[in-house]
């Protein structure tokens, strides 16, 4: 399985899956696209699809293992995962938002030193991220613009929410500590192994 941890800047992708990799090794390998790729001086919107691919080559080798991947630390959104021209190989993708609101957000990217001028686009990408939590139809643009031409986004931009195509799990940080959000993440991974939380079957779509 293609486990997905994502959400915008000051999230927390970063921080939790350093608190759980070592809990879930070996059966999930954890890691945020810089382990699997070169970063390159500016990583645009085509690489990310494209290093996102290379991510969904590694999450095939370990599935012929009978292993799984959990990719969190970069802003990649479910619609990129699925997209990618490999994902229809994956047994499974099963995706964890990390929302947070505006004002927890812009505290903790201020006091990790991010530059306040760009903090409401961060708020932005946060809110667009919510919107496509709900429905693959919002706003696709966002992903599709300027994004890597071999993606195939007819994957997902048709599905209708209410056919129940559609879903992920989504955890509020914005007043958790660190140590809770780990333990929330760790219990979704657990539910979607076990096919009790959302799960998208790539082949399918």
């Amino acid at each position: 399985m293609f486990l997905l941890v994502t959400g915008a800047s000051g999230a927390g992708k970063s921080t939790v899956r350093r608190a759980i990799a070592r809990e879930l090794s070996p059966a999930i390998e954890c890691v945020e696209l810089s382990d699997v790729v070169t970063m390159p001086g500016v990583a645009d919107l085509a690489w990310r699809q494209q290093a996102t691919e290379v991510v969904v080559e590694r999450a095939l080798e370990l599935q012929a293992e009978g292993r799984h991947l959990l990719l969190s630390g970069d802003p990649v959104a479910a619609g990129e995962v699925l997209a990618a021209p490999s994902a229809a190989e994956l047994a499974a993708v099963a995706v964890c938002l990390l929302d947070v609101t505006a004002d927890a957000q812009s505290e903790r990217l201020v006091d990790r030193g991010d530059d306040p001028r760009l903090v409401p686009h961060h708020h932005a990408f946060a809110k667009w991220m919510r919107g496509h939590a709900r429905d693959p139809r919002h706003m696709p643009h966002v992903l599709t613009t300027n994004g890597w031409p071999a993606m195939r986004w007819d994957r997902w931009t048709g599905l209708d929410p209410a056919d129940g195509g559609w879903g992920m799990h989504v955890i509020d940080t914005s007043a958790m500590t660190p140590e809770h959000v780990a333990a929330a993440v760790v219990a979704w991974v657990r539910e979607a192994l076990q096919a009790t939380a959302p799960v998208f079957h790539p082949g399918d779509l």
